[in-house]
């Protein structure tokens, strides 16, 4: 992204209370360039809207945001993108010892083990979800 292209917000250096509110005034400081705070490797981070009820459990909602990384190394209990058999999908990685498995965070889905003769990728790890709170404005 170029500079031009950059947006930078405003940063609270204070701690946010989720309990009973603390005074705020003074506790603005230098701004805070969320490309630099939630894209370590630009050239292999991209963005994709989720659609589905899949995720719901861990914290995924359809419409969310998710920004993916395809320079991690996915481990075990990683959300990843995935690909297989022609279809992307949004699932923790799970590996057993009889194989990988795809695992839903939402009861209602069913977990799928990854089979040999699949066509199988791990495209990319989530590393943050982008959230929209209200939908006015939209």
């Amino acid at each position: 992204m170029e500079d031009s292209e950059r947006v930078s917000l405003e940063y609270f250096e204070g701690r946010l209370q989720a309990g009973f509110p603390s005074p705020a005034q003074g506790m603005f400081g230098d701004s805070i360039d969320l490309n630099r705070e939630i894209i370590t490797n630009p050239a292999a981070t991209f963005c994709a809207r989720v659609i589905g009820r899949s995720m719901i459990d861990a914290g995924i909602n359809n419409g969310d945001l998710l920004i993916i990384d395809k320079s991690l190394t996915p481990s075990d209990g990683d959300i990843a993108v995935c690909f297989v058999d022609g279809e992307f999908t949004v699932k923790k990685i799970r590996h057993r010892a009889d194989g990988v498995y795809l695992v839903p965070a939402n009861k209602d889905f069913p977990e799928f083990r990854v089979n040999e003769e699949s066509n199988f990728l791990i495209w990319g790890v989530v590393s943050h979800i982008v959230k929209r709170l209200n939908h006015r404005g939209q």
